[in-house]
């Protein structure tokens, strides 16, 4: 695990689903974030919101970018590892018992039968939608009781980013165990609902381009949200090069 942009990152694949597993088989509750531009600009830009995202297990990188920026800076070759790739990885490994929050009805029932295909056990998985109101407003001892009744290793969390992380933070006192992971969009894209956002085509994510595709699917939100990542960089690299600096005297003073 190691901390780029105010951030603890766990690039290694392989690492993640160790932890995931070592986390689910100690039994202690905790969260994961899926750490995109719209997330690395808040977590600089806000301190109270940093701090939900630093409580977290780790943060995986769902950016193609923020890999570059660290290879620019720091000379250190790393994919990026998006939700909906975490998200099928884990439903396709057919080792957990998970929970479906967030979304509506529609949205949940379509996803379920197609999750169902990849996996029979699914049938039997709860999908709940939660009401639409303030991440302050949920009711989170109740909704930690239906998990901890459900004995879900993994809750799937789908509310957009910061709601997602914010209600992470706030559930996890009450449960007994399972790993919260945050995936935004992800059940509109495997729900493959006709209106819904679908997830950007390979050679879109190869490129770096999905910000032009989710402008394409949802230009007003993501026009505002690709604004306020790009009128932000400069101070994110500057303050990013400035502590690599820092760490480099801080390590010479110590030889």
């Amino acid at each position: 695990m190691e901390k780029y942009f105010d951030i603890r990152y766990e690039l290694d694949r392989n690492r993640i689903h160790e932890l995931i597993s070592q986390q689910t088989q100690m039994g202690k509750p905790a969260y994961i974030c899926a750490a995109d531009g719209n997330i690395l600009a808040m977590v600089n830009n806000d301190q109270e919101y940093c701090r939900v995202i630093d409580g977290s297990l780790f943060s995986i990188c769902d950016s193609s970018w923020v890999p570059v920026f660290i290879r620019w800076i720091y000379g250190k070759k790393f994919n990026a590892y998006r939700g909906s790739d975490i998200f099928s990885d884990i439903v396709k490994s057919h080792k957990y018992r998970m929970l479906f929050l967030g979304t509506n009805t529609k949205t949940l029932d379509a996803l379920k039968s197609n999750l169902v295909k990849e996996d029979a056990a699914i049938e039997h998985m709860q999908f709940c939608e939660l009401p639409y109101c303030d991440v302050e407003e949920f009711d989170y001892p109740a909704i930690a009781r239906r998990i901890n009744e459900d004995g879900a290793d993994i809750i799937w969390v789908a509310l957009g980013a910061p709601k997602q992380e914010i209600f992470m933070h706030h559930l996890q006192p009450y449960l007994n165990k399972g790993v919260a992971i945050a995936v935004g969009a992800v059940f509109n894209f495997f729900s493959e609902l006709p209106g819904l956002p679908k997830s950007a085509p390979h050679w879109m994510a190869k490129c770096r381009l999905e910000f032009i595709h989710r402008i394409l699917w949802e230009p007003r939100k993501q026009l505002k949200r690709c604004w306020g990542i790009i009128s932000q960089l400069p101070s994110i690299l500057w303050k990013e090069c400035r502590r690599k600096r820092n760490n480099q005297k801080n390590n010479l003073s110590r030889g």
